[in-house]
C-alpha cells in the first residue's frame, strides 16, 4: 500500500521523522522504495543533475512527466511527489490546476510541489480543492534565483525571517499539506515547525524539521562537482546501504548535524518573530 499524506501528518504528531529523497529514474526509485523511503521527489533539479542544464528554469512539463513516469514504474510504496516546473503554475490558477492534473493523470504522481508563499496561495487552494495534495516550498526557492540574487541562505534578518513565517502560515491556510524549507537558519526552521500543523521537510535547514530531503546522487557522492554545506555523502559503493544509513540517521536525529546547518539567528532576534 502506497504511503499517503495522512500517514505523514501522523508522523508529525508522533514526532517521527519523515524521509524524502529526490530521484529521477526507474532504478533509483526501485532502490529507494525497497529501502522504505517515505517520499520520492521528482525534483526540477533533474534539469541540472540529469540534463546538464545551468539551472532549474529551462526544464519543461513534458520532460518532468517523462521522469515522473519512470519513478512511478520503480516505486510501489513510496509517495511520489512531482515538482511543478517554472511557469507551469505562475501564470494563472487555471494553468496550475491543468498542469498539476497532468502529473496525476499521465505520470501517476501522488502530489505536486510548487515554490512560493502568499503570492501562490490561490494556486495552492485551487489545486488542493481539486483533490491533489500540494507541498509548498519556502526559503531558497531555485525558480526565483534571479530575484534572490543567487543561491543564498534566506531568513537571516528580522524582516526576511518574519516573511518566511508569514508565508508558511499562508500556504498552510491555503491547503498545503506539507512544506519544504530550504537553506534557512535552523532556529527559524524550528520555530516554523512548532507553529505549523503540517509537516516541514528540511534541506539545509537543520535537524528540527519534521523530515529531511537530499538528492539521491548527492547523498551517494556521485556528483563530484556539487558539495553544499547541507549535503552528506553516505556510501558510494552500495546505494541501498547508503539510503538505509540516510534513513537511520534522519529518524534518529543524527543527520543533519550542526555541520550541515546554518545558524545565523540570535535568540534576541528570534524572540521578535511570531
Amino acid at each position: 500500500m502506497r504511503k499517503n499524506i495522512l500517514s505523514f501528518l501522523e508522523k508529525k504528531t508522533k514526532n517521527e521523522k519523515i524521509t524524502m529523497v529526490s530521484a529521477y529514474d526507474y532504478h533509483s526509485a526501485k532502490i529507494l522504495d525497497e529501502s522504505d523511503v517515505d517520499i520520492i521527489l521528482v525534483g526540477d533539479s533533474l534539469a541540472m543533475v540529469m540534463l546538464g542544464m545551468q539551472d532549474t528554469l529551462s526544464v519543461t512539463m513534458d520532460e518532468m512527466l517523462i521522469f515522473t513516469k519512470a519513478v512511478w514504474r520503480g516505486a510501489k510504496k513510496s509517495f511520489i511527489l512531482a515538482d511543478m516546473p517554472f511557469m507551469s503554475y505562475q501564470s494563472s490558477d487555471y494553468d496550475a490546476i491543468i498542469n498539476a492534473s497532468r502529473f496525476i493523470k499521465e505520470a501517476h504522481a501522488n502530489g505536486v510541489k510548487l515554490e512560493g508563499g502568499a503570492e501562490v496561495s490561490s494556486k495552492i487552494k485551487s489545486i488542493s480543492q481539486a483533490g491533489i495534495p500540494v507541498v509548498a516550498h519556502l526559503g531558497l526557492t531555485p525558480q526565483a534565483v534571479n530575484m534572490l540574487g543567487g543561491y543564498k541562505v534566506q531568513g537571516r534578518n528580522l524582516q526576511s525571517a518574519q516573511k518566511i513565517i508569514d508565508d508558511a502560515k499562508a500556504v498552510q491556510d491555503s491547503g498545503a499539506c506539507m512544506l519544504v524549507l530550504e537553506c534557512i537558519p535552523l532556529k527559524l526552521a524550528q520555530k516554523i515547525t512548532s507553529i505549523l500543523e503540517i509537516p516541514t521537510i528540511g534541506i539545509g535547514s537543520g535537524k528540527y524539521c519534521d523530515g529531511q530531503v537530499l538528492v539521491y546522487y548527492d547523498l551517494l557522492g556521485i556528483n563530484k562537482d556539487f558539495k553544499a554545506k547541507f549535503v552528506k555523502h553516505f556510501d558510494t559503493i552500495n546505494p541501498k546501504m547508503a539510503v538505509q544509513e540516510y534513513i537511520h540517521e534522519v529518524k534518529n536525529g543524527i543527520f543533519p548535524s550542526e555541520e550541515h546547518s546554518f545558524d545565523y539567528l540570535d535568540d534576541e532576534l528570534l524572540d521578535k518573530l511570531y
